[in-house]
């Protein structure tokens, strides 16, 4: 085999997430683009902002020359300094340009810590459920998984944690709002979890991380709050992009924080300039950090995602589908209505209304849908919903 075995392996393993959406690609070829109800990749349907359009328009018009040249791994240093300035205000806690690296997304942000933290051997704690690919980097880096399973309702489970917890561990990831669930995690159960990790470092002296990959930050319902991991966690690392909140995930364009104080800070930063050079990346793209340093302020209008979410669930929940309510992000996490999540999200695809199992998120007997479609995709979907949860209810009553 000429590819590497390792490699090879986990292709078989790879993302359900992009596996659904390719066989989507099919369904639509054979009926048609309206006759397929897609909700598999959480790709925006909303545009960019204006704001965003019109900084765009500027930094590419700029006739200042070298703009486009080699520049600090790190970033434009102007650039830096603008996202620390937004970050010490949203956190509440002051960082500087030395404390941020603009990064080619959220992904390359997480890639460049954990390549920057891991020893061949360390351990790094995943919730689930989680980001699929979250299984994929650790082992990039010479790391291992060790996964902790949150509560039913998909809160921490300080426990669970608690026994994953050993020797080795030099991370944690978490993710909220959660993608897949839309859960955000509340303050006190953060606090209680930097406490647990506080007791473990000095009971063997080593800190864990913990790394917060929150491109979702901005996309919070129903008057809910996300608390500051970089505040909160003695030795946060703040990982985000702006795919989501203002709609351009194909522009790759997000960065890295850590808090000023955390253990062995100054060194992990250099460390995080370095990685990102010899992952590839060698630095995030010259126009978009231009362009997004200015515009930090800027969302999009998130009240159209929670008319989105409340149109999806409220109709799933009157056939009778059972989901805890997303308080962020644009996901629902339904439970399937039989054990094997892999055979319903077949019976979905059967009536063309496309889901991926929540197997390939570590968490059996439910599937994930991404909302951040257009209305009449979720309008289109409930009769195939509906036919779908039918045909299970006549399957576990025979």
């Amino acid at each position: 085999m000429s590819i590497s075995s390792q490699i090879g392996s986990t292709m078989q393993r790879s993302s359900w997430i992009r596996r659904m959406f390719d066989q989507g690609i099919e369904l639509k070829q054979k009926y048609g683009e309206t006759n397929v109800f897609d909700f598999t990749l959480g790709n925006p349907s909303m545009e960019p902002p204006r704001e965003f359009k019109e900084a765009l328009i500027a930094a590419a018009t700029d006739p200042r020359p070298g703009l486009h040249r080699y520049m600090p791994n790190a970033g434009l240093p102007e650039v830096r300094s603008a996202i620390a300035e937004s970050v010490s205000r949203e956190h509440g806690i002051h960082l500087t340009a030395r404390h941020v690296v603009m990064t080619t997304g959220a992904a390359c942000a997480l890639n460049v810590a954990l390549k920057a933290l891991l020893d061949s051997g360390d351990e790094v704690i995943t919730l689930a459920p989680y980001f699929v690919e979250y299984l994929f980097y650790v082992p990039n880096h010479g790391g291992v998984n060790r996964i902790a399973e949150t509560r039913s309702d998909f809160g921490l489970d300080l426990e669970a944690i608690a026994e994953a917890l050993g020797p080795r561990t030099k991370a944690l990831i978490l993710n909220s709002p959660n993608n897949p669930t839309g859960v955000i995690y509340p303050e006190e159960d953060l606090k209680r979890l930097n406490d647990l990790l506080a007791g473990h470092e000095r009971n063997t002296g080593r800190p864990v991380y913990v790394i917060h990959d929150d491109p979702y930050r901005r996309l919070i319902y129903d008057g809910h709050k996300e608390a500051s991991s970089l505040k909160i966690f003695d030795h946060g690392i703040f990982c985000t992009s702006h795919a989501k909140d203002i709609s351009i995930p194909g522009e790759r364009i997000g960065y890295l924080a850590v808090r000023p104080d955390a253990a062995d800070a100054d060194a992990l930063m250099d460390a995080c300039a370095f990685t990102i050079r010899v992952l590839g990346f060698v630095n995030a793209p010259a126009l978009m950090q231009r362009v997004v340093a200015g515009i930090q302020h800027v969302t999009v209008d998130v009240e159209v995602y929670r008319r989105k979410r409340d149109l999806l669930l409220d109709a799933l929940l009157e056939i009778g589908y059972r989901c805890v309510r997303p308080q962020g992000a644009f996901y629902l996490f339904p439970e399937s209505p039989i054990p094997d999540d892999v055979a319903f999200t077949r019976s979905l695809m059967e009536h063309r209304v496309m889901a991926v199992p929540g197997s390939g998120f570590g968490r059996q007997g439910h599937f994930r849908l991404a909302y951040c479609v257009e209305d009449s995709t979720i309008q289109g979907s409930l009769a195939g919903f509906k036919a779908a949860f039918d045909q299970a209810q006549r399957l576990t009553q025979s």
